[in-house]
């Protein structure tokens, strides 16, 4: 069923992450089959948002940096765009900014959890990365978030670690679709050195590269890495309920089935 009204919405962020002061969705878990589901309307964007920095300056180490996590893989995911759209420099320009804006701060506040300045970077990013302005939402991938979803509903794990195991393992599983985009965000992001006429060994030097960022800040690159061994039976029933049951298709830069969800959980257990 669609909203039909909400009564109006304000957000005092306590965390660095999700966007959701600039956002029209929701998840949640159905603890019923545990299938964690997503719902955007119109009706939930926020009507006012304050926006402190101070009150993020408790939060775990681990938290701090699976928030940092979702801010990068926000614009990720609207910069591995679908085929046939047209890449705009200024966009991608800002997105590149962006993410290498959260890298060193995100180690930064591992550092130094008071600092109001990190942590104001890392509150405005968060902002940044879901507001369309490094790109449209609806251009872009978002498999990586459809498969960390069924991750999270079955083992409740932090989203942000979620998105870290599974990132390199959907990068490297898509690579062919367009090795060039990979190589441009190896060496505008990652200071990956171009391997001229080898866009593919850039690319994945690159996605290592994302990897080994990831690490840094303490968050896991495998499913094993967060203590879960997944069965060949879990990974079917993850890849059956991604799939909704076998009813959709996942990602815009590619198209996924459920043998293909299959496979990149397989890939990153």
């Amino acid at each position: 069923k669609a909203p039909q009204a909400c009564a109006p919405i304000g957000a005092v962020l306590t965390i660095a992450a999700a966007g959701s002061e600039m956002s029209n969705a929701s998840v949640i878990t159905n603890e019923d089959g545990w299938l964690k589901r997503g719902l955007q309307s119109p009706y939930a964007y926020c009507k006012f948002a304050i926006l402190n920095p101070e009150l993020t300056c408790t939060l775990p180490p681990y938290q701090t940096a699976s928030g940092c996590t979702d801010i990068i893989v926000h614009t990720l995911e609207r910069y591995f765009t679908k085929p046939g759209v047209t890449s705009l420099s200024l966009t991608d320009g800002m997105a590149e900014a962006l993410l290498r804006n959260v890298m060193r701060n995100a180690r930064l506040a591992l550092q130094k959890p008071a600092d109001y300045d990190v942590r104001a970077e890392i509150m405005w990013a968060g902002t940044l990365s879901h507001n369309d302005i490094t790109g449209d939402r609806s251009q872009g991938d978002w498999a990586s978030h459809q498969l960390e979803h069924e991750l999270g509903g079955m083992f409740d794990i932090a989203h942000g670690a979620g998105l870290a195991a599974i990132w390199g393992s959907w990068a490297r599983y898509v690579l062919k679709q367009n090795p060039c985009r990979f190589a441009q965000l190896a060496v505008n992001v990652l200071n990956v050195p171009y391997s001229f006429g080898n866009d593919e060994k850039t690319a994945l030097e690159g996605i290592a590269a994302m990897e080994d960022f990831f690490r840094s800040i303490g968050m896991p690159t495998s499913i094993s890495d967060m203590e879960i061994e997944l069965t060949d039976t879990q990974i079917k029933e993850l890849a059956h309920k991604c799939s909704f049951m076998g009813r959709r298709t996942i990602g815009g830069f590619v198209t996924l089935n459920a043998a293909d969800m299959e496979n990149i959980y397989r890939m990153a257990r």
